[in-house]
C-alpha cells in the first residue's frame, strides 16, 4: 500500500487470492462473504442479538477458508452469536479504502442498531483496527490486545517496529485509534508493562471509560498466552453482558499460575534481579502444585543455596 492509503498489488494481494480461490472451492462459510479490495474480506454469520466483531489476518484463521476457525468464529460458534470477521490478508493494519467504505456502508444502514449488545476485540493489528472501527458502533464494548495507537511517525516515532507499515496512512479517516474508542461504553487494554513499546501504546489509550489491564510477565505474544489459557472467551463473554472489570478479569486471569510460560518468565525475571528467597518460594509452590520435576529440582538447589548462607524458607504449608 502506499502511504495514502490506496491498494497495491503485491504480496499481501496474492496471499489473499489464494486465500480467496479456496474459498471459493471449499464452500465453508456459513454467512455472508464480502471481498473487500485486494487485501481484506468480512465474513458476516447473523444467529443472535449479540454480535462480536473480529479483527484476523489469513495467517491466524490458517488454510480452513471459512471464519468459524478463527479465535472469533469459534467464540461466537460456541455461545451462539452473531459473528463480523474482518480479515487482512498481511500486515495492512486494515487501512485501505474498501474497509472504510464497508463501514461507512454499515453505518448508513444502522447495522449495528440491531442488535442488543457489541463487542469488538482484535490483537496487535487486529486491537488497532478493533479500536478504530469501533467508532461504527457506538456504544460498543471494545476489548484490545496489545493494540497499536496508531504507526504514524510523527506520534509514535518511538516504536522501531513495523518499519514498512509505518509507510501506510494514519492520518486520515478511522486513523488515531485512541479517538475512535470515545463513543463505546467501555473499553479493556491488555498488555504486558514490561514490553515496554506495548506499555507506551497502551498508554495512549488513557481515558475515563478505559480500563487499562496490564499482565506482567506475559511476554511478546499476549494474545496467544490469553488463548493458550483458555480465558479469552471468559473475557469477551463478560464484556457482552457489561460485567467485565478489572476485578472480574483477574480472577479470570488467576489462571496464570498453572500457566508453564508465565512461569518461566517469572522465574527468569527472579533470576535476573537476584531474587534467590523469591525464585525458592516460587519453586517450591510451583512444584508441589504441578507436575514439573524441572521446578522441584531447582527448588531443591536453592533451598541448598539459601541453607549454606544461613537462610530458610517457612515451613511449608500442608495442602
Amino acid at each position: 500500500m502506499h502511504g495514502n492509503g490506496t491498494s497495491q498489488r503485491g504480496p499481501s494481494s496474492s496471499v489473499m487470492q489464494n486465500w480467496f480461490n479456496r474459498v471459493r472451492r471449499s464452500g465453508k462459510v456459513k454467512g455472508s462473504f464480502r471481498r473487500l479490495g485486494a487485501d481484506h474480506a468480512a465474513i458476516f454469520n447473523n444467529a443472535s442479538p449479540t454480535l462480536l466483531v473480529t479483527f484476523e489476518t489469513v495467517a491466524e484463521i490458517g488454510e480452513d477458508p471459512s471464519a468459524a476457525s478463527s479465535l472469533g468464529g469459534r467464540v461466537a460458534r460456541d455461545r451462539g452469536w452473531s459473528h463480523l470477521c474482518i480479515i487482512a490478508g498481511t500486515e495492512t493494519w486494515y487501512r485501505a479504502p474498501e474497509v472504510y467504505a464497508f463501514f461507512d456502508h454499515l453505518v448508513d444502514r444502522d447495522f449495528f442498531d440491531e442488535f442488543e449488545r457489541v463487542v469488538f476485540y482484535g490483537a496487535g493489528m487486529g486491537g488497532y483496527a478493533a479500536a478504530a472501527f469501533s467508532v461504527a458502533a457506538p456504544g460498543a464494548t471494545v476489548v484490545l490486545v496489545q493494540p497499536q495507537a496508531t504507526l504514524d511517525p510523527h506520534v509514535a516515532g518511538w516504536d522501531p517496529r513495523f518499519a514498512e507499515s509505518r509507510r501506510l496512512c494514519f492520518t486520515d479517516r478511522y486513523g488515531f485509534a485512541p479517538d475512535m474508542i470515545d463513543a463505546a461504553s467501555a473499553a479493556f487494554v491488555i498488555f504486558d508493562p514490561e514490553q515496554n513499546l506495548d506499555a507506551m501504546h497502551a498508554a495512549l489509550f488513557a481515558r475515563k471509560h478505559v480500563t487499562l489491564l496490564p499482565c506482567r510477565n506475559l511476554g511478546r505474544n499476549v494474545a496467544r498466552a490469553l488463548s493458550e489459557m483458555q480465558i479469552l472467551p471468559s473475557v469477551l463473554s463478560a464484556a457482552s453482558t457489561n460485567s467485565l472489570d478489572a476485578k472480574l478479569f483477574h480472577i479470570f486471569y488467576r489462571t496464570r499460575r498453572n500457566y508453564r510460560p508465565y512461569l518461566d518468565n517469572l522465574l527468569a525475571r527472579l533470576d535476573s534481579d537476584g531474587r534467590v528467597y523469591l525464585a525458592a518460594l516460587l519453586c517450591r509452590n510451583v512444584a508441589s502444585r504441578l507436575n514439573l520435576p524441572e521446578y522441584h529440582a531447582r527448588a531443591e538447589r536453592l533451598e541448598s543455596d539459601l541453607a549454606a548462607s544461613g537462610q530458610r524458607l517457612p515451613v511449608a504449608a500442608r495442602r
